[in-house]
């Protein structure tokens, strides 16, 4: 079980629980590879860490977006540092685009359903 449980995206901050009782390092909001924001940590009455990571609206677009958060021991202007590791990830999915890809998918899963039910027909048909 990974320690970071997401809460989800609401309002352009995404939120989670860093489930440890030591202070995390440096929380970053990685996108593409690079650093593009800070997240804040904050303790939780019931143990474990609130985090929060506003995604830079500048970074939303068409297409499929993914954001890492990552934890190191750097101080806040340097850097992401070699050793650093992943708590959790996020994935954006917005636009035009989206729909001819839901659309694609669904065509292929129609196939893929006419295609069962000819095979279930054949084995009826040869076991009765």
């Amino acid at each position: 079980m990974s320690e970071f449980e997401s809460l989800g995206l609401k309002s352009g901050i995404w939120q989670g629980i860093l489930r440890r009782e030591t202070s995390p390092g440096r929380l970053l909001l990685v996108h593409m590879g690079s650093p593009v924001a800070e997240a804040l940590a904050t303790a939780e009455p019931e143990g474990g860490w609130r985090v929060a990571a506003a995604i830079p609206p500048e970074l939303l677009s068409d297409g499929v977006q993914s954001f890492l958060l990552v934890e190191d021991r750097g101080a806040a202007a340097e850097p992401l540092q070699a050793g650093a590791h992943s708590l959790g990830s996020l994935t954006l999915i917005a636009g035009a685009l989206l729909d001819d890809d839901l659309l694609a998918e669904m065509t292929l899963m129609r196939a893929e359903l006419e295609l069962l039910k000819k095979e279930l027909r054949r084995l009826a048909a040869a076991i009765g």
